[in-house]
This record gives C-alpha cells, sequence and structure tokens, in this order.
C-alpha cells in the first residue's frame, strides 16, 4: 500500500462510520486554516493570549475527536441509527460552541467565563449547555461500543477505557467554571469580570506556553482537560502498536490495562498539581514522588502483564 492509500484508507473508514461525524472534522480544518491566517493577520489579544488561538485549539481538538468516532462508529454491528443521531447531536453541539468561540474572536471579546454584557452571558451560558449535551450523547456512544467492542479483546478494552477517559476529560472540563474568590468580591461590587478561570493562583493571561497558553506560573486546568480529553486516541495508538511486539492476545489485553490505569493516573496527577497552582513544568518535590510512584509502579505492572502466560501441564 503506497503512502497516499494508506492516508486515505483511515478517511474512507471514518466517512463509512459517520458521514455526519467526518463532515465535522472537515469544517475544522477549514476553519483551523481560517484561525492561522487571523493568527498572522491579527495582532489582537484576548485574556493575554492571540485572539485567534483558542479557534484554532478548538479546531484541531475537534478533527481529532470526529475522525476518532467516525472511525469506531464504523466497527459497530448494532445500534447504527441511534449512533448517527447521537452523531447528528454531537456535530450540531460542536459547531455551535465552536460558532460562538469564532463569533467572540471576531468581536475581540472572551468567549469562556465572560459575562461583562449580556450578550457575552447568553453565549457563554449556551456555550456551558451545548458541552453537557454533547457529553451525554458521547456517553450513548460510549455505552454503544462497550457493547459491540471491537475485533479483537485487546483493542476492545483500548476503546472502552478510552473513552471512559475521554468522559473524564470531558467532565474534567467543570473545575474551571467555578469563580474564584476575587471573581466573586469584584461581581458582588458591580465589577465586571470573568466568572471562572484557568489557571490556578494566578490570573489568567499571564505568561504561557508556547502553542497551548498553558500558564507557566501557576496550575493550569487545561492540562488535565487535554490529557483527559485525548486519552482515547493514546489508547487506540498503543493497542495499533502492540501486535508488533506482542503475538498474544491474552498479554497485549493485559498491557492495555496497565497502559490505562497509568494514563488515568497522569490524568489524575496533572489535575492535582493544577489545583495546587503549580506550573506543569515546575514540579515540587511532592509531585516528583507521585511521578515517581506512578512510574514505579507501572513498570512493575507492565513487566508483570510482558510476561508470557505459563502453560498449566496435565
Amino acid at each position: 500500500m503506497n503512502p497516499l492509500s494508506r492516508t486515505i484508507a483511515p478517511l474512507r473508514a471514518a466517512l463509512h462510520g459517520s458521514r455526519a461525524l467526518t463532515w465535522l472534522s472537515a469544517v475544522m480544518v477549514a476553519l483551523l486554516l481560517v484561525a492561522v491566517v487571523g493568527l498572522v493577520l491579527d495582532d489582537r489579544t484576548v485574556g493575554g493570549q492571540p485572539v485567534w488561538l483558542k479557534p484554532a485549539k478548538f479546531a484541531v481538538s475537534f478533527v481529532v475527536y470526529g475522525l476518532t468516532l467516525a472511525w469506531l462508529l464504523g466497527h459497530l454491528r448494532r445500534g447504527q441509527r441511534v449512533a448517527r443521531w447521537s452523531a447528528y447531536v454531537i456535530v450540531f453541539m460542536s459547531v455551535l460552541e465552536v460558532g460562538i468561540i469564532v463569533f467572540q474572536a471576531a468581536r475581540g471579546r472572551a468567549s469562556h467565563f465572560n459575562e461583562a454584557t449580556p450578550l457575552d452571558e447568553v453565549l457563554w451560558r449556551a456555550m456551558g449547555a451545548t458541552i453537557v449535551v454533547l457529553w451525554v450523547a458521547t456517553v450513548v456512544l460510549t455505552v454503544l461500543l462497550w457493547r459491540d467492542g471491537m475485533p479483537d479483546r485487546a483493542s476492545t478494552w483500548a476503546v472502552r477505557l478510552g473513552m471512559l477517559l475521554l468522559l473524564l476529560g470531558l467532565l474534567q472540563g467543570f473545575t474551571m467554571v467555578v469563580p474564584t474568590g476575587e471573581q466573586l468580591a469584584l461581581d458582588e461590587q458591580g465589577v465586571d469580570t470573568l466568572m471562572g478561570a484557568h489557571a490556578v493562583g494566578v490570573s489568567d493571561g499571564g505568561p504561557g506556553m508556547p502553542l497551548t497558553g498553558w500558564s507557566t506560573t501557576g496550575g493550569d486546568l487545561r492540562i488535565g482537560h487535554f490529557v483527559g480529553m485525548h486519552g482515547l486516541q493514546a489508547l487506540l495508538l498503543f493497542a495499533m502498536l502492540l501486535p508488533a511486539l506482542v503475538t498474544d492476545v491474552v498479554r497485549r489485553t493485559r498491557l492495555v490495562f496497565v497502559f490505562s490505569f497509568a494514563y488515568a493516573g497522569l490524568l489524575v496527577l496533572v489535575t492535582w498539581q493544577a489545583l495546587r497552582g503549580q506550573p506543569l513544568l515546575a514540579p515540587d518535590a511532592l509531585t516528583l514522588a507521585a511521578a515517581g510512584g506512578l512510574l514505579a509502579a507501572t513498570a512493575a505492572a507492565g513487566l508483570v502483564a510482558w510476561r508470557p502466560r505459563v502453560p498449566v501441564s496435565g
């Protein structure tokens, strides 16, 4: 198979699984191109970040999200009608969510946590509603995929556990909508302010990492949100690479479980680190100790899972 065919084959599989989700990804690719042009030509900022950075990041995330789910739905043997309607709901809510983000970016306004004007508040609350509905629709797809599974046991558990990580990652986003004490005090004084924050221990809009914008001076809840949301892709890639190393499906399944729980541990670790107001790249001794414990536990479990089965003699 030539490189072009290897590239097109997964896209064809995604289109077969869900045309709606595949088209969602195509629209998001177009939006990404628009956002990149905006990053080059528009020097406005919102909250210390380029105004078109958020639309670009959301576009990339939804491209990955849409194509992955579309490809997975191509493996369903039952429940295609429910899956199709759930996909329609996800597409509609995703377009509405990102559409609000783009609209606010074009206006030079913050899309998240913004209740400064009646219009800003309506749009922010609409975004919250879209995420709730999108999460419920994703739960429906999780149930369908959990029931049907994949061609082998290892990939089946990679999808099952990956979908759970995706749901947890989406839920983790709700930790950002809790107003800080300073914001509540300003609101009581009648001062227009954002209600919620990405950063912990510092104000949003401070120094951030390249591309992601994650805070380099305090904790950032977007890190755990990102890790959880893309756990599905991480587990799928891991399961796809395993057959080249391990032929025994039982061992592959055990390794998928090890990787899944290690990844879940990483999600908990970076979220805990952020809640303590600590930058990702400046961990303290306690965070390093926890990371070392997670790494040691993963290595030990991996060694146990790697051991081949010992045949029982009769």
